[in-house]
């Protein structure tokens, strides 16, 4: 399923990359109220969509590998994309990204993965080296770096991967990229499973993203009780309790406590009635008086 993101979601993706776009109601369609710099720049969603695991790309070692290398069924991956020259947007986004994993008890490598792709095809694995390093110091957790990918490649293969995720951006003729600011949650298959706009995400969004997307596979049986108790609102950009759920787990709790109730009375009743009938019973220490026959009164 495709559509454009909403009203609310592009303001918090554009917000760092051009003002006058915060005002524009239908982003990404060639029109007079768009500015001529953000013409061809969208995000359209794609969920579910299988991103093109052969494509080939060079890592921050310079070995080529397919995109599916990276993808093992093992864990969810984070995707960011971007380029490392970025004067700004994408610094902020891996900015803002880093600082929410730091306060995640979450760590990359063990439950999920982080893989930034550079659009620009000029780009240089030492400078995605130099990028890597830079961020695996920021993150500053132990053997955390197994889980950090950045990765350079041909346009073909970095525009195969944009057009799969819906990532829409424009070079300029200065030379740098208008893009909008977002990144794309996507299941250890390699599909994908959430969009999260904007620069700045909640520790809890990212969990819960990376949760649905892994479908179980990372996290505690508690995480995976309260993501059931929650549903992604596109609107806020994170994840709310859902009615629904609170009253399915409402009216399950009332007939299990029903349930409960009336097994104790039953039980109760049957130990009452054994008793009463025990006491019945000859030999059960209860005095029964002798009836004599013929005896005068």
């Amino acid at each position: 399923m495709k559509f454009r993101f909403t009203a609310n979601q592009l303001l918090r993706s554009l917000t760092a990359v051009l003002i006058p776009a915060l005002a524009v109601p239908a982003f990404g369609q060639a029109n007079s109220s768009v500015p001529h710099e953000l013409q061809g720049v969208d995000i359209i969603e794609n969920l579910n969509a299988e991103l093109p695991l052969d494509a080939t790309f060079q890592d921050h070692t310079g070995r080529t590998i397919k995109l599916g290398d990276l993808f093992t069924g093992e864990r969810p991956v984070l995707l960011q994309m971007g380029y490392l020259k970025c004067p700004q947007l994408c610094n902020l986004v891996l900015n803002e990204m880093t600082g929410t994993l730091q306060d995640m008890d979450w760590t990359t490598g063990d439950q999920f993965d982080v893989l930034s792709v550079s659009i620009a095809p000029d780009e240089s694995h030492e400078l995605a080296a130099a990028k890597r390093t830079s961020y695996v110091l920021m993150y500053d957790r132990r053997n955390s770096g197994k889980g950090w990918n950045f990765l350079v490649g041909p346009k073909e293969n970095s525009q195969a991967l944009a057009d799969a995720i819906g990532f829409q951006f424009s070079k300029q003729p200065d030379g740098e990229y208008a893009h909008a600011a977002g990144l794309f949650v996507i299941t250890p298959e390699g599909r994908v499973s959430r969009y999260l706009y904007g620069a700045s995400h909640a520790p809890k969004t990212l969990r819960f993203a990376l949760l649905e997307a892994s479908d179980g596979r990372i996290g505690s049986t508690l995480d995976r009780f309260i993501l059931w108790c929650h549903v992604y609102d596109p609107d806020s950009d994170s994840y709310v309790l859902f009615a629904v759920r609170l009253m399915q787990l409402g009216g399950a709790l009332t007939l299990v406590i029903l349930g409960t109730g009336l097994t104790w009375m039953w039980l109760a009743d049957r130990r009452k009635s054994r008793a009463e009938l025990e006491s019945r019973e000859p030999g059960s220490g209860v005095a029964v008086s002798p009836v004599i026959h013929g005896a005068k009164q």
